[in-house]
């Protein structure tokens, strides 16, 4: 990473927090994008003082493609054309189909699947005007392959699934252009997203309590995932060792995908 520009979606907080400080650690030049101004800003200097070249934070709604593009163009002026691209930034929002509005399900496709290649369009015309090669990697999910037992699933699965397919689709559009590009499927992690509708405090304490307890059960290995662990494997994706990888899904969920619900 020493020296290479690494571009993060979603820096603020959770999984692309981990990966732009693991960059700045590697002393990658590091630009850090969120919907959240004041976070971006924040991850820059953390990124700064933990080891990153340099590194800017740069306020950014993924599903604007004006505000994309400007980003894309301002981290070029003053890091330098991104080798690496974590296209990260993503939102959930559950209900059952036939109870979910429409301006909901177009919000959640807008920023999980169009933020994602809006990110990767205006990252891949700079890599290929430099001509130097490259690596995405997008965020996916264990819900691109599997439904989920509790249900109301229905647009985070779409745009993930939807996450996926053009992943494959960009390892053989770019591959002649040495441009990698792969999907990390994260499992339940420990960030912000997991417990976004719940609090630290009365009613929701409890039930974040509960919904820990059975993702725990759950799971395999036992355990919900720390950001950093999920952030290793996105930088193992980005970097020289993975060299020969593309069009594939790192899955890190603990076991989800490999378990079944038969218990004979």
């Amino acid at each position: 990473m020493e020296d290479r520009t690494i571009l993060i979606t979603g820096a603020g907080s959770g999984i692309g927090h981990a990966v732009a400080l693991l960059c700045a650690e590697l002393g990658a030049r590091v630009a850090a994008l969120d919907l959240d101004a004041a976070r971006a800003e924040a991850v820059a200097r953390e990124a700064q003082d933990g080891g990153a070249a340099v590194a800017i934070g740069l306020n950014c709604d993924v599903g604007d493609e004006a505000e994309v593009e400007q980003a894309l163009d301002l981290c070029r002026a003053e890091l330098g054309i991104p080798y690496g691209v974590f296209a990260n930034a993503g939102i959930e929002m559950n209900a059952p189909s036939h109870e979910l509005p429409y301006e909901i399900w177009n919000r959640v496709l807008t920023t999980n699947l169009g933020g994602v290649f809006l990110t990767c369009k205006h990252a891949l015309r700079h890599m290929v005007d430099e001509g130097r090669g490259g690596a995405i990697v997008c965020t996916s999910s264990p819900a691109a392959f599997v439904g989920f037992s509790g249900g109301g699933n229905g647009a985070y699965a779409a745009s993930k699934g939807g996450i996926s397919a053009l992943v494959r689709s960009l390892a053989l559009d770019y591959a002649s252009h040495g441009i990698r590009v792969n999907a990390v499927v994260p499992g339940a992690t420990d960030t912000p997203l997991m417990f976004a509708d719940t609090s630290e405090e009365g009613e929701t304490s409890r039930v974040r309590t509960e919904v820990e307890a059975k993702v725990r059960r759950e799971i395999p290995l036992g355990r919900l995932a720390d950001p950093e662990e999920i952030a290793r494997a996105v930088v193992w994706l980005l970097s020289d060792e993975a060299s020969y990888v593309t069009g594939s899904h790192l899955v890190c969920d603990g076991g989800i995908l490999a378990k079944s619900s038969n218990t004979i």
